[in-house]
């Protein structure tokens, strides 16, 4: 099977447990950031380590968004507030520019335990959603029956076991149009690997759920992920982010 032209990755934000849900997070965010394989080698990759060498001296920083947001190291200079604004500036032009497609599901925990007597594990559901969707965009660009990979960090051995099993579930037909999707193959990443696209993923994927927990507030960098939404006839609503249950 030849390669398609799209390479997917994916993140996650907040937990999927319906056990123990945090009040203040009440919510699970799967983010499949969808890329053009020729666009991410020959804009974003040049971009990101542009962007690295210029804050960092060197292009082995793994920008995440919990490091960045806490200013952990290596992102201690951002307390200095001129430091930070050039930072800041300069990542919010970086993901700006690059020419990316967002598919995001958002699991609303509490909703899902009062709606359903036995409610779905919130991964597994949201990770139907966002493939039903992406084999759509596929399927428009006439790339479905390509290979494209899903890139996943690794998470553990027996939680990797688990959603590989579900993947190949809704891959194989147990999805909404009771379609085998065989181009979608997995692939788990090292926690260390220093991937652009997995880190655009990351992100991007939190600011998605602090827009749906506060839509009023103010969030600069949702109004930059809004506008790299996949949307049909125009929606972006159910389709780049799909909220459940509503």
């Amino acid at each position: 099977m030849a390669y398609s032209d799209y390479v997917i990755f994916v993140d996650e934000s907040g937990d999927h447990s319906l056990t123990s849900i945090d009040h203040d997070y009440p919510i699970f965010v799967l983010e499949f950031c969808i890329l053009r394989t020729d666009h991410y080698i020959q804009g974003i990759l040049p971009k990101v380590h542009a962007f690295k060498f210029e804050h960092f001296g060197h292009d082995l920083v793994v920008l995440h968004e919990h490091e960045i947001r806490k200013q952990k190291r290596p992102f201690g200079f951002l307390k200095n507030q001129q430091r930070r604004q050039g930072f800041f500036d300069g990542l919010n032009r970086l993901i700006q520019d690059a020419d990316f497609t967002i598919i995001a599901t958002v699991i609303q925990k509490h909703r899902l335990a009062q709606a359903y007597r036995y409610p779905a594990n919130p991964y597994e559901l949201a990770l139907q959603f966002c493939m039903e969707r992406a084999y759509g965009l596929l399927e428009a660009e006439e790339q479905h029956m390509a290979k494209t990979h899903l890139i996943v960090e690794k998470r553990g051995k027996r939680e990797d076991d688990q959603l590989e099993l579900a993947f190949r579930r809704i891959r194989d037909g147990e999805n909404y149009r009771e379609l085998a999707m065989p181009g979608f193959e997995i692939f788990f990443a090292d926690k260390r690997s220093n991937s652009a696209g997995l880190q655009l993923a990351d992100l991007t994927v939190r600011p998605i759920g602090a827009h749906v927990l506060n839509r009023t507030q103010p969030n600069r960098a949702w109004d930059i992920i809004q506008t790299k939404l996949y949307s049909r006839n125009g929606r972006t609503d159910g389709w780049g982010l799909n909220v459940f249950p509503r």
